[in-house]
């Protein structure tokens, strides 16, 4: 997969040349090399990106006399040169020419990336080579006309030549399709670089000239003309004479080359080592591989840990790995894992080998960028089986052969793999040799990975120092494994399961119970059991932290929107204070026009109605669907107003004083009177609300219709108006005029009536309800809590009385049960 992504033979070579490396400084300057290109590759698209191509194989004919380098040769030379060059300039560029960082300051490529910028700085400037190839070769791939004077009077004359030869050709081909001897389309062809015409097969001998070729089908010849061959030999003459001046020509650029080839073979290397370190690149970048945490000591602490091998299998069948965290620690350097077959234990050890070995090779490795890793002395590998014929070998001989290379080798820096731990012989007898040599290296304090079934060995790791048990969890109910590797205790095998699913007899899985015995079948129901509680507390956390997670989403947003609803707010209220001010100061200047006016006319009736009739019509204009609080405020200060008035005007009769604001035929007037009817309209004196007059009741009270609500006013209260006034106001101020709207704006379909008396409650109630109906809304919840049950049996039984309820009902118990009712209207 790396040696795909190299352009040269040279990198595959350094490549192959990769060993296992047990330096922590020397891994570290691979790692950094191959971060340092892993980033290039990613951010800076300025770095050279073709290019790499080998010369080594060539490039020693420069030093031997007389060789000399051909054009595709100087060709490839020239791209390995600018690449070079390229390279070399991407890491020494002034500071001034790159892009400027959060602090303001420009940094040079070299101090970003030291390692690759340190490998560059040896390259000596090849820009004479460069240059020459430049003025040497064409675009073509060809040596110039001005390489020599030689070579273009050459070339010239070959021009001349080859358009003589033209114009007696196509002279010849005519003439022999004139005389039938060629076809109509026939053209001017080459024959090893000789000028032919095609003639046909039957009339080669009535043209004078020489058959070099024919069809293959032989019915067209094609023929040199006699009279053109003098001219063809020229030619030929000519491009001898031309390979031989292209020859010279090159040979002295070779010789020109020789002094700069140790310069070359460097920057040969140099871009062959960049192609090898950016193909570890790319292949990292493929794979999410990152450079961990190195420490200086022995020790796995991964996360996320990915095979890159089964991952791209499982990408291509459209599946996702399930990522792996490793920890091997002095205190706990031995991981033994336990589960189901199938499992994934396999998968784990051959995980943790196959990075731990990349690591060591120089190669970022597909883990979570937290993880960290050490460096150890040697793998040792047990993993399948190595039986032989030729050794005499069996599975189980060679399983020990394995074992015993172990205990004389191990130590505290050997990474041991070990897979099936004592299987492959009679398991009570494997079980103690493989509890033996586990407890051998457990006290060599060797660092390994033990995958087993083995119950002894579950026991064992539970009960020794330095050994903690893993076990690969699998789900009981689906019968299927997870393929995630849990730390802390040791799990079950899930043979039972596995054979039902697979679709074993019944009758024999119950045999096999009944041979188990009761000790062993109750130590793997325990194992069942904690792994299926595992599982459940598992998913309980993940729910946990998924709803935590929402919630501090949730939070934030709500800051966020509270933020600006409070900076909204803010803005309104200031606009709304000047504006309050503006019309309050206006209301006042009103006001004080029309008491003037009332005096100056000194109680003349018909000037105080008009003076009323005036500050009323300034009243309507101010009461406008846009007032909020400040606009209520300045409806209160009005009314203050008023009182004030009144109570001046109370005053002056008490002492005997004409009151010309006071009109002794508006007071104590039946609707009549007042000028109300049926069908007639009239507004709420003092407020924006104006309606349509349905019925006069006995009593003098007024039925008022406003929109689609009905509301009974005292007549004394209401001033006649013109329909189309009425509509007006209808309009500006909806249905139910402004405070309806924001009385619809805060409503809160739910009350809390715990502590109140019952009448207090029943009244709580009551507004509920008639607001819910006016409003549209067609449920509504009573919280009353649970105590006795008196003050529910008692909202209830109003709740039956009232009609428009469709039904009463307790809420879920998750929401409160009993102690909420939810009241559903129709």
């Amino acid at each position: 997969m790396v040696a795909g992504r190299c352009s040269t033979e040279r990198a595959r070579e350094m490549l192959a040349e990769t060993a296992f490396c047990t330096q922590l400084e020397e891994v570290c300057e691979l790692l950094e090399q191959t971060a340092e290109m892993q980033e290039i590759c990613t951010l800076d698209a300025t770095f050279p990106q073709s290019g790499y191509v080998d010369v080594l194989h060539f490039l020693g004919k420069v030093g031997v006399d007389n060789a000399y380098l051909d054009e595709p040769e100087l060709v490839t030379l020239a791209q390995m040169v600018d690449t070079a060059g390229g390279i070399a300039t991407f890491f020494t560029r002034n500071a001034d020419a790159l892009p400027r960082a959060a602090d303001g300051v420009a940094a040079r490529k070299a101090d970003r990336y030291p390692r690759l910028a340190g490998m560059a700085q040896a390259l000596q400037t090849l820009a004479p080579v460069s240059k020459g190839i430049a003025n040497l070769i064409d675009k073509f791939g060809r040596v110039k006309d001005s390489a020599s004077p030689e070579l273009a009077l050459l070339r010239r004359q070959m021009v001349e030549v080859q358009q003589l030869v033209g114009r007696r050709m196509q002279a010849i081909l005519r003439k022999a399709q004139a005389d039938g001897y060629a076809d109509e389309g026939a053209e001017v062809s080459l024959r090893d670089g000789r000028a032919v015409i095609p003639v046909s097969a039957s009339c080669k001998r009535k043209v004078a000239g020489m058959v070099l070729d024919e069809s293959a089908t032989g019915k067209t010849s094609f023929i040199e003309p006699a009279e053109v061959v003098e001219l063809n030999n020229r030619l030929r003459e000519l491009g001898f004479a031309e390979k031989r001046e292209v020859m010279k020509i090159l040979i002295a650029f070779t010789v020109f080359l020789r002094p700069f080839l140790p310069q070359l073979a460097q920057a040969a290397e140099l871009v062959a080592r960049i192609d090898f370190i950016r193909a570890k690149a790319l292949f990292a970048n493929s794979v999410g591989g990152v450079k961990p945490a190195l420490t200086d000591g022995q020790a796995v602490g991964w996360r996320g840990a990915r095979h890159p091998l089964l991952e791209a299998a499982l990408k291509k069948e459209g599946k996702s790995i399930v990522p792996l965290d490793l920890h091997l620690t002095p205190e706990k350097h031995i991981l033994l894992i336990s589960g189901p077959n199938a499992g994934g234990k396999s998968v784990c050890i051959k995980t943790a080998g196959l990075l731990q070995y990349m690591l060591q090779c120089g190669f970022p490795i597909p883990v979570g960028e937290d993880s960290e890793a050490g460096i150890f002395d040697a793998i040792f590998i047990d993993i399948g089986d190595e039986q032989s014929l030729e050794n005499d070998l069996s599975t189980y001989s060679s399983h020990l052969q394995s074992m015993k290379y172990f205990l004389r080798h191990a130590n505290a820096r050997t990474l041991a793999l070990i897979d099936e731990f004592g299987t492959g012989t009679e398991p009570q007898l494997g079980g103690a040799i493989a509890e033996a040599t586990l407890g051998a290296l457990t006290e060599s304090k060797t660092f390994g990975i033990i995958t087993t079934h083995y119950a002894n060995l579950k026991y064992f790791a539970s009960n020794t120092p330095g050994i903690q048990n893993g076990a690969m969890l699998f789900d009981v109910q689906k019968i299927e494994p997870l393929f995630r590797l849990e730390y802390g205790a040791p799990g079950s095998s899930f043979a039972f399961e596995i054979a039902q699913k697979i679709g074993l007899p019944g009758e024999v899985i119950d045999k096999a119970r009944t041979l188990l015995g009761d000790k062993h079948a109750d130590f793997d129901k325990s194992l069942r059991s904690i792994a299926r509680d595992r599982r459940y507390w598992e998913e309980k956390r993940t729910r946990v932290r998924l709803a935590d997670k929402r919630l501090e989403e949730l939070t934030a947003r709500c800051e966020r929107d509270l933020a600006q609803l409070q900076g909204e707010r803010k803005r309104i209220i200031q606009e709304a204070r000047e504006e309050a001010k503006k019309l309050l100061s206006e209301a006042n200047r009103k006001i004080e026009n029309t008491i003037r006016s009332i005096k100056e006319a000194q109680a003349d009736k018909e000037k105080t109605r008009e003076a009323r009739t005036l500050l009323q019509a300034f009243a309507q204009d101010v009461a406008t669907p846009a007032a909020d609080e400040n606009g209520a405020a300045i409806t209160r200060k009005m009314e203050r107003l008023k009182e004030q008035q009144q109570r001046r005007s109370e005053e002056k009769a008490r002492r005997g004083e004409h009151d010309p604001d006071a009109d002794p035929n508006t007071d104590d007037l039946n609707p009549s009177e007042a000028g109300l009817s049926v069908g007639g309209a009239a507004r709420i004196a003092g407020q924006n609300v104006a309606g349509e007059i349905v019925k006069i009741n006995d009593n003098g009270s007024v039925v008022l219709a406003v929109g689609n609500i009905y509301t009974t006013v005292a007549a004394d209260k209401l001033e006649p108006t013109s329909r189309s006034l009425a509509r007006s106001m209808a309009r500006r101020s909806g249905t139910g005029g402004s405070s309806l709207s924001v009385e619809r704006l805060n409503f809160k379909p739910a009350i809390d009536v715990r502590g109140l008396r019952v009448d207090e409650a029943l009244r709580e109630v009551e507004e509920l309800i008639d607001k819910a109906m006016m409003f549209g809304v067609g449920e509504v919840r009573i919280l009353h809590g649970k105590g006795t049950g008196a003050l529910k049996e008692q909202i209830r039984r109003y709740l039956k009385r009232l009609p428009g309820i469709a039904a009463v009902e307790d809420e879920d118990v998750q929401q409160g049960g009993a102690g909420v009712s939810v009241v559903r209207m129709n």
